[in-house]
């Protein structure tokens, strides 16, 4: 009978450790997103009481009282500015991320097929960026594209400040700060190695042998590309494109550096509800909307992917 009882009380050493496995990184997203959010969210349906949060519940006489105040979601609902910023802001992280694919992935391929002994030169060329203050990185950029910085000469000297006001990125000709031009590039320089990362793992551990097969069979080298190379890149193109698109949503310093004041971002509304105006409640609402913005679209992608890999 003991050696029965222990037999079901004792699980098997390879549970334990699956569940070790598991249970670590859902442990860290429980303490590290799930509370902090759904303590934003309670501050979203709290009231403010001039500079603390009131609390939802409350205890008087034997009473508990719930009160929640759903007026900061309807307000945002019905108010079209802050719809306007939250579609400027996907607007400019969608294109960061396409700009950051368009040029990361030549590189990264080329990462991928350099030389065994170079290809840790070039990626330590990618992470040096890292070793200086993000801050600084965007703060050069003001110099370089303000007035005779030699980045804004020579995009005078070339003409293409021409095509940039053709194209409505800047407002004037040899003016690029505090435009649409300077806060896409400053977000694409920042954002860069974060797509280029990712898909040089993807492409490093390609066959091959695929590529030589397709040839033998009389394949272009482009069509090569298309049909193999980037099929097999999907999931190093989806992890990079999430690693850019999702900061780029919520990007505050990069806007106030180099956007000025016309170009308007979620993040920096975030700020000016929680520092400027002191409503924290407000701040919370645009805060949770953001993150739901950006989870709900992520969690459906993912389900529809998990299945149709299930379906092969």
């Amino acid at each position: 009978m003991e050696r029965l009882i222990r037999l079901l009380t004792t699980r098997p050493s390879w549970l334990r450790g699956r569940l070790g496995v598991i249970g670590l990184p859902y442990a860290w997203l429980l303490i590290f997103f799930l509370f902090p959010f759904l303590i934003l969210a309670k501050i979203s349906i709290s009231e403010m009481d001039t500079v603390v949060v009131k609390n939802i519940l409350s205890y008087a006489d034997g009473v508990i009282t719930l009160v929640v105040k759903l007026g900061n979601y309807s307000f945002l609902a019905s108010d079209d500015l802050y719809w306007m910023t939250y579609v400027a802001s996907l607007k400019y992280a969608a294109a960061t991320t396409v700009l950051c694919l368009f040029i990361g992935y030549p590189f990264a391929y080329f990462m991928a097929r350099a030389k065994s002994t170079t290809q840790p030169a070039l990626l330590m060329l990618v992470m040096l960026p890292f070793w200086t203050s993000f801050l600084l990185r965007v703060y050069a950029w003001k110099g370089l594209l303000s007035d005779h910085g030699w980045v804004a000469d020579l995009l005078i000297a070339t003409g293409l400040d021409q095509v940039l006001l053709a194209m409505g990125l800047i407002s004037a000709p040899g003016k690029f700060m505090n435009t649409h031009f300077s806060l896409v590039l400053g977000m694409t320089y920042t954002y860069l190695p974060f797509m280029i990362l990712p898909l040089y793992s993807n492409l490093a551990k390609m066959d091959i042998r695929l590529l030589e097969a397709a040839a033998d069979l009389g394949s272009t080298p482009w069509v090569t590309f298309w049909k193999i190379t980037v099929p097999l890149s999907k999931a190093g193109i989806i992890a990079g494109s999430m690693l850019v698109f999702i900061p780029c949503v919520g990007e505050y310093v990069i806007p106030e550096l180099l956007g000025g004041p016309e170009t308007l971002m979620i993040g920096r509304v975030v700020w000016d509800e929680f520092f400027s105006n002191n409503d924290w409640p407000m701040a919370a609402t645009v805060a949770v909307v953001m993150i739901l913005l950006i989870i709900v679209p992520l969690a459906i992608f993912n389900k529809y992917q998990a299945e149709a890999q299930e379906a092969r």
